[in-house]
């Protein structure tokens, strides 16, 4: 799986795709071993929710121990998204369509030795998507119109990057190791694994997700995926002014708590948005500017990720709930 090897027509054909199931699968991977901050905040909030469910399951504990191992993942948890848009519901279904034997012969491939014994019987299928499902719920769901905002942007930053420079330009940053080696080729990984020709391939998809990591995916033989990590950018912004109460220009109850200036800033937070973005929208100082959205990290309001030379901000489940007061 070092190159794929692709018709020039397949990658005229690829797109950047949202996918929930690719956050899930990214928030199931912090909960069952956290790598980075990130991870680690997610384990401290569900991590003893989630045990206490394993516990309780222990089909979807066997089938969460055999779904990876070292540089491998299952592929039932890379299944490509049908359409865009995709509701995690679709996904599921794709995952559910795949039936107890599709599912058992993928854990024993990424397994490469014998399946414990309660996943020999039927069910296997049924403890793939309850486990899904359950990060879904109480990882995933709540916070999802925050994250797909994120994804959105960063979709719209790297196609404009494709348009001025193609795709040269936009497929080393997809990941470690990632390079557009021409001829059709894309490295995926350094491994001395043969080339995997996508002759029979019919869709190509790019699909960014909240995790550190990178790896592909596949519903064979026509469709393919690549997820990369998210990075934000500046998207589109209000132009109306979010602080104050459009039913008699009062400030607002958000404004009124936190002061006017930090509640305009986390308004026009809806969308990730730079340092220098926030300036020329609400015509504040750029030291002002960075002296509040520096409270409003403090707070939990924002979290904030480097994009090239920038630093983009965005608001958390916690700031979207102020923000809608």
């Amino acid at each position: 799986m070092g190159d794929w090897q692709m018709s020039a027509d397949l990658l005229a054909r690829a797109r950047f795709v949202v996918s929930p199931m690719a956050d899930v699968v990214a928030a199931l991977g912090a909960l069952a071993e956290p790598r980075d901050p990130t991870d680690r905040a997610t384990a401290a909030l569900h991590g003893v929710a989630f045990a206490a469910m394993l516990a309780e399951h222990p089909g979807r504990a066997a089938v969460l121990r055999c779904s990876a191992r070292p540089g491998w993942r299952a592929d039932f948890l890379g299944i490509p998204p049908a359409a865009d848009p995709a509701t995690f519901a679709d996904e599921l279904a794709l995952v559910e369509a795949l039936g107890d034997e599709r599912i058992r012969a993928d854990l024993a491939e990424t397994m490469r030795r014998p399946l414990p014994a309660v996943l020999l019987g039927p069910g296997v299928a049924a403890d793939a998507v309850g486990l899904l499902e359950w990060v879904w719920t109480h990882v995933v769901a709540s916070d999802w119109p925050r994250r797909e905002r994120v994804l959105r942007a960063d979709i719209v930053s790297r196609t404009a990057r494709l348009a001025r420079s193609g795709w040269e330009a936009v497929l080393p940053d997809l990941g470690r190791d990632r390079a557009w080696l021409g001829h059709g080729r894309l490295r995926i990984n350094v491994f001395d694994y043969p080339t995997r020709d996508l002759d029979d391939a019919r869709e190509l998809s790019f699909i960014p997700h909240h995790s550190g990591g990178s790896h592909v995916g596949w519903d064979l033989p026509w469709r393919y995926a690549l997820y990369y990590p998210v990075t934000g950018v500046l998207a589109e912004r209000p132009t109306s002014d979010p602080v104050s109460d459009r039913r008699g220009g009062r400030a607002t109850a958000t404004a009124r708590l936190i002061g006017g200036n930090r509640a305009r800033l986390l308004a026009a937070l809806e969308s990730p948005a730079s340092t220098t973005g926030l300036v020329a929208l609400t015509g504040l100082p750029l030291g002002s500017v960075g002296a509040h959205l520096r409270v409003l990290l403090d707070a939990g309001l924002l979290q904030r990720r480097r994009s090239g030379r920038e630093v983009l901000y965005w608001r958390t489940a916690l700031g979207d709930a102020l923000a809608a007061v």
